[in-house]
């Protein structure tokens, strides 16, 4: 059994927000949680074949576990003490590699309103050319709507992420808010407000000066 222990209301909530999230596209959808001094780092599969994750403040025991996301969302629904049960542990359901801890580089903050529009802008696409499964299609979920230069890097970021992002309500689109877009060798990630989106790329490009 597992204990999660949000350490003040606000983040028991920033993690219902997340389990809730990913519980409305499937309620056994696994969350990874792991614990990282302090905090606690949430990580969820979307339909979109890119991760999502959101890190709040408290404890977890064992350090590294996965359980389903509505039974999540439920413990923290119901849980009237400082402690939360996850549900069981089902770890084997967690298939996917997570991102490197360090080593990222900065390349560009870009506002919020643009990945919103490019989102909406992919989803008039996906309803007018449906693919053969009636969503988007694997062509226009590839395809790269954005391309972020900076710190020496050439970043091309899917479509998928974008959804991903939107699906979650990570980024507020008040006016000023900006998402970071940062970069390894081999992940892509962008930053918001609310959480963060993740996927694995091809290596970096350098720009030729």
């Amino acid at each position: 059994m597992a204990t999660f222990t949000p350490a003040e209301r606000a983040d028991r909530d920033d993690a219902a927000a997340f389990a809730g999230r990913v519980t409305r596209w499937d309620p056994s959808g696994p969350v990874r949680l792991r614990a990282d001094g302090d905090a606690v780092r949430l990580f969820a599969t979307t339909p979109f074949d890119a991760l999502v994750s959101r890190t709040v403040s408290g404890r977890l025991d064992p350090r590294d576990v996965t359980v389903h996301a509505g039974n999540l969302l439920s413990g923290l629904a119901v849980s009237t003490g400082s402690d939360v049960d996850p549900g069981p542990v089902v770890d084997a359901s967690w298939r996917s590699q997570l991102p490197p801890p360090g080593g990222w580089v900065v390349v560009d903050d870009i506002p919020a309103a643009l990945v919103a529009d490019l989102a909406d802008q992919g989803v008039t696409q996906a309803r007018d050319h449906p693919g053969p499964a009636g969503g988007a299609s694997t062509a226009l979920l590839d395809s790269e709507v954005l391309n972020v230069t900076g710190s020496g890097m050439n970043v091309s970021v899917p479509l998928r992420m974008l959804f991903a992002l939107s699906g979650m309500g990570f980024a507020p689109t008040t006016a000023g808010e900006k998402v970071r877009v940062s970069a390894t060798d081999s992940w892509v990630r962008i930053d918001a407000r609310f959480g963060v989106v993740l996927r694995r790329r091809h290596s970096l490009l350098p720009l030729l000066l």
